[in-house]
């Protein structure tokens, strides 16, 4: 299945049933009053997060949604049936951006949360609710108002917990199928990957994590060159970046040159991204004899200043890849045991509790 990420759609809630001006008639009651009911609410159009879809390909088949309009009031004072809602399946990570004001309406990120996109009009009062001591007889009803109407562009980014990132042919690929299970296409040409891949790492039961291979990308990427404007947004939710540089490039290309090209690209985009945790793996340590892997490793190292952890690896040998694997698992289970403390920390003090204990 081709993958899409991003689509505009139009969601139309329902307009509301209009008043009804109506009269009591029964026998041996000529005066029975007004009894005209209200008109029905319109539908509603909700968005509900799906974890088993993982695209947005449909909406490019279908890309008006509306529902139905609510009934009119009738006599007796009964109320129009309410127009029945609908519910559009998204992806997980499905980011809602108004087209008109590109306000974010919300981001789905979690299986079964809802988001009201476009609310169904209120129905119209009915006659019955316009009497009074001084209009016995009112034939005033008023309209049902009208639905939401909106042009929504989704954008999916997706939930992983780590994002490999680097030029074309940096041996992400190789990368994301030495660690796990997942099978992107590996090929000696650049821009084999044309869309992201997810991969599950399980470092052992119940010890995993989700890593995602992007598209590579090339200098000028945030301002659309290549591929990568379409799928920088997917490092925005990733907890750690990976950073794939080839130790020996074949083109006889900078290493140090192509990382600082990358950080100029993610500042562009997203400077934040810059701030996230991110790890230099330096690939294809198999090209070089094992007395210069080190040695040109320690340089680029030293010619970047870099500080964070880093690593040389041959990712097609898968050497130096599984401890690559165990230390971004400490990392990460060390992030959620502090985020577990600080939500413990927060947490009002309840003295109940504490006379438990």
């Amino acid at each position: 299945m081709k993958f899409v990420d991003e689509a505009e759609i139009l969601v139309a809630a329902g307009n509301g049933g209009n008043g009804c001006v109506s009269f009591r008639r029964e026998k041996f009651i000529p005066f029975g009053g007004p009894d005209g009911g209200d008109g029905g609410r319109g539908g509603s159009v909700w968005l509900v997060a799906d974890e088993n879809l993982n695209t947005l390909v449909d909406f490019r088949h279908q890309r008006r949604f509306r529902a139905r309009r609510g009934e009119n009031g009738a006599g007796r004072q009964m109320t129009g049936h309410g127009g029945e809602d609908v519910r559009i399946q998204v992806p997980v990570g499905t980011v809602v951006i108004n087209v008109d004001t590109e306000e974010v309406i919300g981001d789905l990120t979690t299986h079964g949360q809802e988001l009201l996109v476009a609310r169904g009009g209120d129905g119209g009062r009915g006659n019955i609710n316009f009497k009074s001591s001084t209009n016995r007889a009112p034939r005033k009803a008023t309209p049902g108002f009208p639905g939401e109407e909106r042009s929504l562009r989704l954008e999916l980014k997706l939930l992983a917990d780590v994002g490999l990132l680097g030029f074309p042919n940096a041996g992400k690929s190789t990368f994301i199928r030495a660690v796990s299970a997942a099978t992107p296409k590996v090929a000696d040409y650049p821009f084999t990957t044309l869309s992201p891949k997810l991969g599950v790492v399980s470092i052992e039961p119940h010890k995993s994590f989700v890593i995602a291979d992007i598209p590579g990308l090339i200098e000028g990427a945030a301002e659309g060159a290549g591929l990568g404007i379409q799928f920088l947004r997917h490092l925005q939710r990733n907890r750690l970046l990976l950073h794939l540089v080839d130790l020996a490039p074949m083109d006889g290309a900078d290493p140090v040159a192509q990382v600082r090209a990358i950080e100029s690209e993610l500042e562009r985009f997203d400077p934040e991204l810059l701030q996230r945790p991110r790890w230099l793996v330096l690939n294809k340590a198999d090209l070089l004899p094992e007395d210069e892997r080190q040695a040109r490793a320690a340089r680029i190292v030293e010619d970047l200043g870099w500080t964070a952890p880093w690593f040389v690896v041959s990712a097609i040998g898968r050497e130096g890849t599984w401890q690559v694997a165990q230390k971004v698992f400490e990392f990460l289970d060390g992030q959620r045991q502090a985020a577990l403390d600080r939500a413990a920390e927060e947490a009002p003090w309840d003295p109940a509790a504490s006379d438990r204990a």
